[in-house]
């Protein structure tokens, strides 16, 4: 007022949907509450603005935990599962899966209450979850003003399909990319007959393979990247392609976003001003893997589209699909052609990469054709999918990491992922190779690749063959269900590979585990981290049935069972009912022809639900069953209800 005297606001509230926010001007706290009770709050005098010694402003805020709260996301994070009691810098890094650094940091994290928290910055977010005050969750961002948003539940299902519809919804992915997906590797020898003695290889040991992946070495080494194929290695890339394609398959190239000064690429860029630049004017270059390398400057639509002109050409000659590599070590004293904020920019940058290569698939192989494989990401990089888990060791311990990450990545809203089958450094032991093909053709997405040895099954023994073409049979004939899954991750931002307190919110035990996972609504998949095949499982409440053998477990309860390399725990939820493909060699098919209806726990008389996409084009599905319990029976109907009649008794 005029007089200086400033005026008592009191309360004030606003309401969004099912969630009220009430800000208490006297303490200056907000509460934040959903259906009547308080889902978190910002205590009195939480928010503040700080000058560090340095002079750098921050802000920062913290909201309340309850007794027992969990915490889940932040990104693909390799430490624990619940961030409770963790440090967490939203800033990426490229630092392999052993530390707290992260390929793919998310401003967002998910509450077991059924809350989520997204901080709307793109640059450097620092939280302390339940770390400096274990009460709290603490966040800051090195400037003058904090946005965040709460999103209401009330499971955290629905707070991921609010979240995706806020940031972006993972699109479809064509069904040739859950197909398994081999490379020669990275720094190891290959040419046109390595290349096509691999791939024969494993067709002629009935090992389905959809994708050949073709990594950094189809260029000419210091020439990374300018898209231009060795000719000494490849000298007809054209009719190479076209082989891979006449056996069936897809076929991916390495590509990065830096441009080498010994590629023709360097020249073209700096003088029509395509590159990042440093603030004398003079193009930003490093020498960390190849000397004098630069930036493209995505911020520049021109660079943009002169970017994705040469990946064009590699599309026309027959290229389907784009490894996504690095895009992590991006400067921050640079200067952008837009004006970015250089600090904002370096979680950023790796969104316009991504988008400019995944638009240009689309825009040449259609919507749903398109994907990535991609390594970097930050908030909305869900939407060019697919990612990988990054430079894992051979080793159980590095498997549990990546397992670790992809859940935390899963609870940030990414629908679909994948690592590198048996680690990216080093060689694995052959069980080590044989326990993590398992787990990782029972990924979303499955990919054998490593660093500077082989991945082919042959290359470990006989029975790493058999354990790849098992599971990959298995994957092949589970593409109904699994493209009934994919549905929830298109519509609801549902991730395939789900973190167990999704299917399970209110299991106290479901809420903390992190060395198994929920593959769709319905499959239970435990990986075997150990030598001797002992693995330790929990089974949720009710009968669950193996999928495989046929045995049950009785849940809630923590089961310890010894497995060898040709099995890990496949659990089969209470009451499901699994879509049963008709093929094994591949995942593209017409997944009406043979398909049958696999009913676990199911009785007779009873109605059951099909996972959404069973029924193809509205027609009727008319299938035999034979319930795990015996009975045989006849499905009929349209739609997603159905029910199950008795035709014959038991048999």
């Amino acid at each position: 007022t005029g007089d200086g005297v400033v005026p008592q606001i009191g309360e004030r509230h606003l309401t969004a949907g099912s969630l009220t926010a009430r800000f208490a001007a006297d303490e200056w706290g907000l509460t934040f509450e959903e259906g009547g009770r308080v889902v978190t709050s910002s205590i009195p005098r939480s928010i503040a603005h700080v000058t560090g010694p340095d002079g750098e402003a921050y802000v920062h805020e913290q909201l309340t935990l309850e007794v027992g709260e969990s915490v889940y996301g932040l990104g693909e994070q390799f430490g624990p599962f619940v961030k409770n009691g963790q440090p967490v810098e939203i800033w990426n890094e490229d630092g392999g899966t052993c530390s707290d650094l992260a390929y793919k940091n998310v401003p967002f994290y998910l509450s077991s209450r059924g809350y989520g928290v997204f901080v709307d910055d793109p640059g450097r977010v620092s939280f302390e979850v339940a770390s400096e005050v274990v009460s709290r969750v603490q966040f800051s961002v090195p400037r003058e003003e904090l946005s965040y948003m709460v999103i209401a539940g009330p499971t955290p299902k629905d707070v991921l399909g609010r979240y995706t519809a806020l940031t972006g919804r993972p699109p479809a992915v064509p069904a040739w990319s859950y197909g398994t997906w081999l490379s020669t590797s990275f720094t190891t020898n290959y040419d046109e007959e390595t290349v096509l003695s691999f791939v024969d290889g494993m067709l002629e040991r009935n090992l389905p393979l959809s994708v050949f992946h073709f990594d950094c070495f189809w260029m000419r080494g210091f020439h990374w990247s300018d898209f231009v194929w060795d000719p000494d290695t490849f000298p007809d890339p054209e009719g190479l392609i076209a082989k891979l394609h006449e056996r069936g398959l897809k076929v991916c190239a390495w590509i990065n976003p830096y441009i080498a000064q010994q590629g023709y690429m360097f020249d073209e860029g700096m003088e029509r001003g395509f590159l990042v630049k440093r603030p004398d004017g003079s193009v930003w270059q490093w020498d960390m893997w190849q000397s004098g390398m630069a930036l493209v400057d995505f911020t520049n639509p021109e660079a943009t589209e002169w970017y994705v002109e040469k990946l064009r050409a590699l599309l026309g000659q027959g290229v389907d699909c784009f490894k996504t590599d690095f895009g992590e070590r991006i400067p921050t004293d640079v200067v952008y052609h837009d004006g970015a904020d250089p600090e904002r920019m370096h979680n950023y940058y790796t969104h316009l990469y991504n988008k400019a290569v995944f638009d240009l698939l689309v825009e040449e192989r259609g919507e749903g054709e398109a994907v990535l494989f991609a390594r970097s990401a930050t908030a909305g990089g869900q939407q060019y999918p697919v990612h990988w888990g990054g430079d894992n060791e051979s080793t159980y311990v590095s498997m549990a990491e990546t397992l670790r990450g992809g859940l935390s990545l899963a609870a940030s809203g990414f629908g679909y992922w994948s690592h590198d089958i048996g680690g990216f450094e080093g060689t694995p032991d052959p069980t080590v190779f044989k326990r993590w093909s398992a787990f990782g053709l029972l990924s979303s997405h499955s990919r054998f690749h490593g660093s500077g040895s082989y991945r082919v099954p042959w290359a470990f023994d006989d029975e790493a063959v058999e354990v790849v073409r098992t599971f990959s049979h298995l994957k092949a004939r589970l593409m109904p269900y699994l493209a009934a899954a994919q549905r929830d991750v298109v519509e609801r931002g549902i991730p395939m590979m789900r973190p167990m307190v999704l299917e399970f919110p209110e299991d106290r035990t479901a809420q903390l585990v992190d060395t198994l996972y929920m593959l769709g609504p319905d499959i239970l998949v435990a990986p075997v981290f150990s030598e001797s095949g002992e693995v330790a499982v929990y089974i949720p409440e009710g009968t669950w049935t193996d999928l495989v053998t046929g045995g049950q477990v009785t849940g809630p309860r923590w089961v310890t069972e010894t497995r060898d390399v040709m099995s890990l725990p496949l659990y089969v939820r209470p009451g499901a009912v699994i879509p049963w493909g008709g093929r094994e060699d591949r995942p593209d098919y017409d997944y009406r022809e043979g398909l049958t209806l696999r009913a676990f726990g199911v009785t007779e008389g009873a109605t059951v639900e099909v996972p959404r996409g069973t029924t193809v084009g509205g027609g009727v599905v008319v299938v035999d069953v034979v319930t795990e319990g015996g009975l045989r029976a006849t499905v009929r109907g349209t739609g997603e209800a159905i029910e199950i009649e008795d035709v014959g008794g038991a048999k």
